[in-house]
């Protein structure tokens, strides 16, 4: 029989999960809470609340008595608007078979792979990324396989024969966020197609983490390059995304998933088992974000754009420092030079210049030494914090070269 204890005896959770790595990004802000003089860069949102519209659609529908259980797979008006825009976004027809709605795109990153992995399935995963999306197959027993992406001086790149040598067939399941949460690297449409294909050719899944799609950081370009844009309905293909970022949205916890019609059912149970339903007055602020929210989008392409531009060009300018260009998303991922331990470099940063960075060991071994600055804030505040580096670095760079 099982025993679930520990050495002392203490009664434990599961081997999987005890063995799962604690967030080191948030180990550096718990360094930091309770200080009013830190300047926090180090979670992934804007620091401007969620439009008015989209709140006075909520407030409306809880003020109307939408407070009960919904579909699982969501509200029909919203499954059919998110099917619309994906297939105005993409250019394909995208049916509303194919759409379940989620509390948060965690949610449906969890659900999604619920469906798909098995205990020891083979799952290949392009990083450093956001760790929640490696670590979800592990809590489901998988195995990890990760691709890293190389740092230039301009851009962080894919090795794309090395990705698609790693994809054999015993792979079950390809997962690539893109644009990548810390990189900002973006999946080019010539890769997507090679990727796409060799995924068909072996009958492995391919999961696109989308939640950036609409954060590209080119005036000339309003989406990236999704897998879902080059999928056919019955591909082994899922999308997934999340309100929180283009439409400010990340309190809200509400998401999407756009799958073969095949595994509608069936997501459908799984949302059942996990949440039940989104909620239904949280729906309607979504609903009202698609269907209204492509100018509040478009203003914050060109806001995180320019505070992009911004940020690059003063990390540039401290002396060694490595900051390439992110093509999309809300953050920069820069490495000073001399310092090896992202997570203590991140916590004397917290103590000696009140300045919160996330550290690049988060997303993995190919981000040590490496941290995350998120630029979505106000320009005065981005302006503070480049001011408290560069005063930092000025007393502490020069000592480790």
């Amino acid at each position: 029989m099982r025993m679930n204890s520990g050495p002392d005896n203490h009664p434990r959770a599961r081997a999987a999960v005890t063995a799962l790595a604690a967030s080191k990004v948030r180990e550096v802000a718990n360094a930091g809470f309770g200080r009013t003089d830190v300047m926090r860069f180090w979670f992934g949102e804007s620091d401007a609340t969620t439009p008015a519209y989209i709140r006075d659609a909520a407030i409306a529908a809880l003020a109307g008595g939408r407070t009960f259980y919904t579909h699982n797979n969501g509200n029909a008006d919203l499954r059919s608007a998110l099917a619309d825009y994906l297939t105005r976004l993409h250019g394909r027809p995208v049916g509303q078979d194919r759409i379940t709605v989620t509390s948060a795109g965690i949610s449906a990153l969890m659900i999604s792979m619920q469906a798909l992995l098995d205990p020891g399935d083979r799952v290949v995963a392009v990083s450093p990324v956001w760790p929640n999306l490696v670590e979800i197959p592990r809590i489901l027993g998988a195995e990890v396989v990760r691709v890293g992406l190389t740092p230039g001086v301009d851009a962080w790149t894919l090795d794309l024969d090395r990705l698609i040598d790693s994809i054999t067939p015993a792979t079950r399941l390809v997962l690539v966020n893109s644009p990548a949460n810390p990189t900002g690297w973006m999946l080019d449409p010539t890769a997507r197609d090679t990727l796409l294909d060799h995924c068909r050719r072996l009958g492995v899944w391919l999961l696109g983490d989308d939640v950036y799609e609409r954060l590209v950081l080119d005036p000339a370009v309003d989406r990236a390059p999704s897998i879902l844009a080059a999928a056919e309905p019955d591909d082994r293909v899922i999308g997934v995304n999340s309100f929180s970022k283009a439409w400010l949205m990340t309190g809200w916890r509400l998401g999407w998933i756009a799958a073969p019609p095949s595994l509608e059912t069936d997501l459908g149970k799984l949302v059942e088992y996990n949440t039940s339903c989104a909620p239904d007055f949280v729906q309607a602020g979504g609903l009202a974000a698609i269907r209204d929210g492509e100018p509040a989008v478009e203003a914050l392409r060109a806001e995180l754009t320019a505070r992009r531009d911004r940020l690059i060009a003063a990390l540039r300018e401290l002396d060694g420092v490595e900051a390439p260009c992110p093509a999309g998303g809300m953050y920069v991922f820069f490495r000073l030079p001399g310092y090896t331990d992202s997570v203590a470099l991140a916590r004397r940063l917290v103590t000696e210049a009140g300045l919160g960075l996330a550290p690049g060991a988060a997303f993995g071994p190919e981000g040590e030494g490496w941290l995350r600055w998120c630029f979505a804030v106000r320009p005065e505040t981005l302006e503070a914090g480049i001011a408290r580096l560069a005063d930092w670095w000025r007393h502490h760079g020069s000592a480790r070269r």
